[in-house]
């Protein structure tokens, strides 16, 4: 397994930036989780479960906060973390809040860095 690696250049109105993908990671948090993400501290640990049990995505991979699922991957990228991750215990990964601008044009509102993490091709 190998650890994905692409960079993505955006330009904004700055100029523009280059963004590591696998550095920016967004967790899917439905309703159902956003007062437990809401309590995290702006940077944070979570760990990431596979969830073969998930009835949506057969592929699943958890984020896990002090014992407390608090979203999940998107299965565009979970399916390339779902072996990996099967049949361990999970694996730590830092984390942080979206910026405000972020929340409110993507409704995304935690980042996940995963570089180093393996994963499929």
């Amino acid at each position: 397994m190998r650890a994905l690696r692409r960079h993505v250049r955006l330009t904004n109105y700055n100029g523009a930036v280059t963004i590591d993908p696998v550095a920016h990671v967004p967790v899917a948090a439905g309703a159902a989780y956003i007062e437990r993400v809401r309590q995290l501290p702006s940077k944070f640990t979570v760990t990431l479960r596979a969830d073969p049990g998930s009835r949506f995505n057969h592929t699943a991979v958890a984020v896990v906060s002090g014992g407390e699922t608090i979203g999940y991957l998107p299965p565009e990228i979970s399916r390339r973390y779902f072996d990996t991750l099967k049949d361990g215990p999970g694996v730590d990964v830092p984390g942080r809040h979206a910026s405000l601008a972020m929340v409110e044009d993507t409704g995304v509102e935690v980042l996940l860095d995963l570089t180093g993490v393996p994963c499929a091709p």
